[in-house]
Formats: C-alpha cells, structure tokens, sequence
C-alpha cells in the first residue's frame, strides 16, 4: 500500500494546496467569453446558450445536468474542461439566483447556531 499525503480525505494541516480556481488559469472564464463574443462560431456554441436566454424550465435542466456531472467532472476531466464546467455552474447559478433572489428556504435545511 502507498502512503497517502492526505488523511481522512482531507489536507494536512499546514498543507498549501491550490484549489481548482488556482490551479487552472482559464478558471476566471475571460478568455473563454471573449472566444464566444468574437468568433460566434462553433466554438460559441459549445459554450452554451446564454443563461439570460434560456427560460426557467431550460435553466434548470441545464443546471441540472451539470449537478449531475459534476463529481465525475471534477474527478477526471482535463483541467480545460474542469475549468468550462465550472464557469458554466457559476454563469447558470448566478442567473437562478437572480431570477429568484426571495428563494424558499426549506426550515429543516437551516442550522441552529
């Protein structure tokens, strides 16, 4: 068995590891929209519909199945593609939440400080 630099799943204290944002450059997305802004070509499109276009049924479908990918995104995909799953989360995320800023909060999902 080979020794682990990890225990219990997480760091070591003291331990300096980069999250995924820090680790990948393209992580802010400026370059990826800039592709899509520009060329508006194939590459556009693989980059998805813009979250302000999609209705409510498609922006949760959508937010949906990149929930769905996620741990295996995170697991074993290219640092480029770790990194577009990523800003498309955060472009679909931040759409949802604006469209719905007074979200219902479930009580039973709340914690007593």
């Amino acid at each position: 068995m080979t020794g682990s630099v990890r225990q219990n799943g997480f760091p070591q204290a003291g331990a300096t590891e980069a999250s995924p944002e820090q680790r990948l450059p393209e992580w802010d997305g400026d370059h990826l929209h800039d592709m899509a802004v520009t060329d508006g070509g194939a590459e556009a499109e693989l980059l998805g519909v813009d979250p302000t276009e999609l209705g409510d049924e498609d922006l949760i479908r959508e937010m949906h199945s990149l929930h769905r990918t996620r741990l295996d995104t995170l697991r074993h995909a290219a640092d480029s593609a770790l990194a577009t799953h990523l800003r498309r989360t955060a472009e679909l995320e931040t759409e949802y939440l604006a469209r719905h800023p007074g979200r219902e909060v479930d009580p039973s999902r709340l914690r007593d400080v």
